[in-house]
């Protein structure tokens, strides 16, 4: 089946979000819209269950994960204040010292004494907290690329990755301008 006839036959399928739109008696509602936002919606849904799985066998929560990632994308040393951390999860310093017990337990992440604040601590990624986070996103990626590759051609890919960022550059401009 070529391309042409791949995106005919799949725009003769109907998903769920079809049927409920088909339901709706909402004047004045763009349903075009409503399916954009609930498509989005639901596979956001799909992409966390997916990701928590993906978690769980690495035995972490999304929390967890988080400051992992964080700590990582801090670059070498890898090591970030707690309180640092903790503003990042918009979490109180309690929450974050409980997340970062867990992880501290589990040898990925160690604390250490802050050579410039005496009243702080950092926390540092492992070796052992920087191969489970690469390894758990190395698992979720190939998920996500299975997924993708099954549905879209790498033209539509890119195509939908064009619309979903001038999607995101609208919400991150009225967001700035909320902000002044």
């Amino acid at each position: 089946m070529s391309t042409g006839e791949q995106e005919t036959a799949a725009a003769r399928e109907r998903d769920h979000v079809d049927a409920f739109l088909a339901e709706l008696d909402l004047p004045g509602i763009d349903l075009t819209v409503e399916g954009i936002v609930d498509r989005i919606m639901g596979i956001s849904r799909r992409l966390r269950r997916s990701m928590d799985e993906t978690l769980a066998g690495f035995d972490l929560t999304w929390g967890e994960w988080s400051v992992l990632g964080a700590l990582r994308h801090a670059g070498a040393p890898y090591r970030l204040a707690a309180g640092e951390l903790a503003r990042k999860h918009d979490l109180s310093s309690a929450a974050m010292t409980n997340r970062l017990d867990r992880l501290e337990q589990a040898g990925l992440v160690r604390r250490l004494p802050n050579p410039s604040d005496r009243r702080s601590v950092l926390v540092e990624l492992t070796d052992a907290g920087q191969r489970v986070w690469e390894r758990s996103v190395d698992v979720q990626a190939r998920k996500e690329a299975l997924i993708t590759a099954a549905a879209l051609e790498p033209h539509e890919r890119e195509a939908l990755n064009a619309y979903l960022r001038r999607l995101m550059l609208a919400f991150e401009r009225d967001e700035q301008a909320a902000e002044r």
